[in-house]
Parts: structure tokens; sequence; C-alpha cells
């Protein structure tokens, strides 16, 4: 306001004071003419007409918005443009409650309380003495006493769930709000953006993925490799000091690139169930003799099976933000 009021003065100034004002001395204005002039910048002048603004585009010239993009969850890669894969093979919560479900026994109150009673038993018969004294892996007791829901969680740097029946993994991932796979849509995932048979190239190469290991963790427990797979200590087998089973995204060499990310293990660590009713499993295990890399299934058990191998990843549709 007070720049505005002097602003106005000055005009009036101009204006009404006529030549008598003009030419005041020195004396009466503290400064002569041309030091005025050069310390005070000329007022603008009340009703001077603005500068043309530039018109506003009409709106057919702007055009519609961009279209959002679809995206996958944060824990979830984008493949082809098409749906969304997680990055890592599953951990499995309570779906309840979030306690994390052990990744030694089956995700069901009935059937881990079954088997640590059962091999409780057999794991002092079967095997050497090295073996024998190898004991269970904890059993929380919350999974003996009630009933749970698992969910699948996605998550780097843990081992995965194994010992998981095709039912269970289909009710983990959609207790998630996914689903399981389709055969074709693992296989694209798996292939990578080069659409390539291996996740690191075109050809086998040994020990960029964890599969074909040279031991077989039966073999090691219980000197045949048919026999005992839903002992709870499978997948804690180490061979010359390094675990068979790896923890999630250990394996930076088994990665299928998609964009600026990439999905870990989709080739070994375990078998993932795909949706098939029938019952199908792809990609191979660390101990399976397999070089058919992203091409490797098997169909040949019914969708209530599970052994320590058999684990879970999930799909889901883009989503729009």
């Amino acid at each position: 306001m007070a720049l505005a009021a002097a602003a106005l003065a000055g005009c009036r100034s101009e204006r009404e004071g006529g030549a008598v004002d003009a030419g005041a001395s020195a004396a009466d204005t503290g400064a002569g003419a041309s030091d005025a002039g050069a310390a005070e910048a000329a007022p603008p002048m009340i009703g001077a007409p603005r500068a043309p603004r530039a018109p506003w585009p009409p709106a057919e010239a702007i055009g519609p918005a961009p279209p959002v993009e679809p995206r996958c969850p944060p824990e979830m890669v984008r493949v082809a443009r098409r749906f969304c894969v997680d990055r890592y093979e599953a951990v499995l919560l309570d779906k309840d409650t979030g306690l994390e479900i052990s990744a030694f026994y089956p995700p069901s109150r009935r059937e881990a309380s079954s088997v640590e009673r059962a091999w409780s038993r057999l794991r002092l018969q079967m095997g050497d003495a090295e073996a024998r004294r190898m004991e269970l892996p904890l059993l929380p007791g919350w999974q003996k006493e009630r009933d749970f829901a698992p969910r699948a969680v996605s998550r780097r740097g843990v081992l995965p769930q194994g010992y998981t029946s095709g039912a269970q993994a289909e009710l983990a991932c959609r207790n998630a709000g996914k689903r399981l796979c389709a055969l074709e849509e693992w296989r694209t995932a798996c292939r990578g953006e080069r659409d390539e048979q291996f996740p690191y190239g075109p050809t086998y190469e040994d020990g960029r993925c964890n599969v074909h290991r040279e031991a077989h963790p039966a073999g090691v427990l219980h000197r045949d490799v048919s026999l005992g797979h839903s002992d709870p200590r499978l997948n804690l087998v180490r061979v010359a000091g390094a675990p068979l089973l790896r923890r999630t995204g250990e394996t930076a060499t088994c990665a299928s690139v998609w964009e600026d990310d990439a999905v870990s293990d989709m080739v070994g660590n375990l078998d993932e169930w795909v949706d098939d009713p029938e019952g199908t499993f792809a990609g191979g295990f660390y101990a399976r003799a397999t070089k058919q890399g992203c091409m490797a299934s098997i169909a040949s058990h019914d969708f209530t099976y599970f052994d320590y191998s058999t684990g879970v990843r999930c799909c889901a549709d883009l989503r729009t933000p």
C-alpha cells in the first residue's frame, strides 16, 4: 500500500504542480532536478494500456492427458507389459497375525504336526551316525496349536518356503491378493526380455543358477535319493560347507531381466507351482538334474502333493495407480 500511495502522489505532483513546482530550487527540494531524476524511476501512468497477454491455447490444441501406465506392486516385476510376477520365491506368513510360518514344514497345522511327530522317530532310523545326530528344525508352538491360513510374501535374503502343495500355494497367493502364474506366463517371465531358454542366455552354463548341484539332500541324510522327502531337515543340508538351498536373490547370475528390473531364481533353488489343477511345477530345484532351464516342468504329481522342493511364486494382473 505504501508503494502504491507513493506512486499516486508522484502522478498528482506532475499533473497539478505546473511550472512553478517544476522550477523549485535545489534548496526547496533538497536535490537538483538531475539528481531527482537519477534517484527515482518514472512512475507508471494511471490508465495506461496493459501489454496484451498471450492467449491460452484451445483445449483441442493441448490434447488429452496421457494415459496412466499400469504398473506392478513394488515387490513384483512387470513382464512384457502384460502381467506382474514376484521378484523372489515366497516366504509364507499367517494371514491374520503376520507371524512367519516355518519354511521347513508344510503350511498346515495338521500336516506340520504329523511331519514333526514322524521325523522325531524316523531321523534316528535312517542314514549314518552324523545324519542321525542332525536335529529337526523348530516347529513354532502356535503352528501346532491352531489352524492358520498362509499368505505369500516376496522377500529378498530369506530361505524360501518349501513343503508346499499346489493347493496351499494357490491359497497363499490368493491371500496376498495375487494368483498362481499360468505356465505360459511363468515361462515368459523366466525367459526375460531376450526370450532365451535360460535367465542368463540361450544355452546351459553350469553354476549360473542353483540347479543340478553336486549332491542330493536325501542322499546325504538317508543314503537314498528316493526316500524321506518330507524330512524337515532336507533344505538345511550343506555340502562342502555350502548350503544346497540358497537364500532368495543370492544367486545373482540367475536373473531374468525385464525393463530395468529382474526376477530371481526362476531356474533352480525350488520348484514352483503353476496354475494347473492337475498338478504342475516348473523351473527345477537345486538338486534336479535338468538342463532345460525355463522349459523344465514336472507334471507327475497331483495338486495336493508336497515335498521339500516345492515352493511358491505368485503372479498378478497389472494395476492402474
